[in-house]
């Protein structure tokens, strides 16, 4: 068997899409390969099946670099996110893995299926709800959508759906009212879990939404998780998108994205040296504080968008008794 070690260094969403890879890998080569990782995120591996302990020093061993160049043809080729990583290990491995399910690999011990989640913890009840990310790195602000719009789509919604609010430490994640705050509260596999249970997730184009299609729903509920991703047009469509989403994007309808994404970083400059501060990374068409592709995008439109999925029965309402319960526990911003 060749022994594999595989490495990336990246941010956790491409991890995610790595741990595809590995499953891919196993399932059309099986038996023929031994592999282990090195990333910054081991939580996303925990009870993976497709690992074991290998060392660089073990004769045999061979270290892989992965890498997704597949990327700077995005505009131009039909492939997603979830091609990246395979069509690397193809050329470095000489082999022809194809993706054998359009998600992520995240595994779930027993236990974990087994325990309450986080909400539940705090609201003493297994209340339905949303997880929410309305912000994300300042290395890619131009990802961001306005705070004051999702506090519209969380008012609009007061009552009848439970958002709960994440977000890393040392990232932008505005406080919101009216959610129940976990911002700074949950590590990497506490917000696997959280997604595990939640019924549905609302974000830009970041992690949350690639754990979405990735992590399993509970035993019992069927079918796939809903989510809304307000992605504006940095992106192709086909190559952050999942098919069960509402992907809402404005490819197509600006200058700037008339033939794909535009593949910039930040809105406007920050001042921190990073050399995505460079004008030929910032945004070209910038209307108060968004780019003009994320400000086109409305309030009114990520509501219809979650009210699909509630007028097709994809999620559950809040009873009225439940939503006076949970009242004195939700943020006051």
């Amino acid at each position: 068997m060749r022994q594999l070690i595989l490495r990336n260094f990246q941010s956790p969403g491409d991890i995610l899409m790595l741990t595809a890879a590995v499953r891919d890998l196993h399932a059309h080569y099986p038996g023929q390969f031994q592999t282990d990782v090195r990333t910054p995120c081991p939580a996303l591996w925990e009870h993976n099946p497709y690992l074991c302990a290998l060392s660089e020093s073990d004769p045999g061993v061979e270290l892989i670099d992965c890498q997704y160049p597949l990327i700077n043809h995005s505009n131009q080729l039909p492939y997603h996110f979830i091609h990246g990583f395979i069509d690397h290990l193809n050329q470095q491995l000489q082999l022809a893995i194809k993706p054998t399910r359009f998600g992520g690999d995240i595994h779930l011990s027993a236990a974990e299926r087994s325990w309450i989640s986080q909400v539940q913890e705090q609201t003493r009840e297994p209340l339905p709800f949303w997880v929410l990310v309305a912000g994300g790195k300042y290395d890619f602000s131009i990802k961001w959508w306005a705070s004051e719009r999702f506090q519209q789509v969380v008012d609009h919604f007061q009552g009848r759906l439970l958002f709960v609010q994440v977000g890393e430490a040392n990232h932008h994640h505005p406080a919101l009212r009216g959610v129940l705050n976990l911002r700074e509260k949950t590590n990497l596999r506490q917000l696997v879990r959280l997604v595990h249970h939640a019924e549905g997730v609302l974000c830009p184009v970041t992690l949350a939404m690639h754990l979405a299609a990735a992590v399993e729903p509970p035993a019992g509920r069927p079918g796939s998780r809903p989510c809304v991703v307000v992605a504006g047009g940095r992106e192709p469509v086909h190559w952050e998108a999942y098919p069960h989403h509402q992907f809402l994007h404005t490819l197509g309808a600006l200058p700037c994205c008339s033939t794909g994404g535009c593949w910039r970083s930040r809105t406007l400059p920050l001042g921190d040296g990073d050399p995505k501060d460079h004008p030929d990374q910032r945004c070209l068409d910038v209307v108060g504080s968004l780019p003009r592709c994320m400000e086109m995008i409305r309030a009114a439109d990520v509501i219809r968008a979650i009210d699909y999925y509630l007028d097709g029965g994809r999620c559950s309402t809040l009873s009225p008794a439940q939503a006076r319960c949970l009242a004195p526990l939700l943020s006051g911003g």
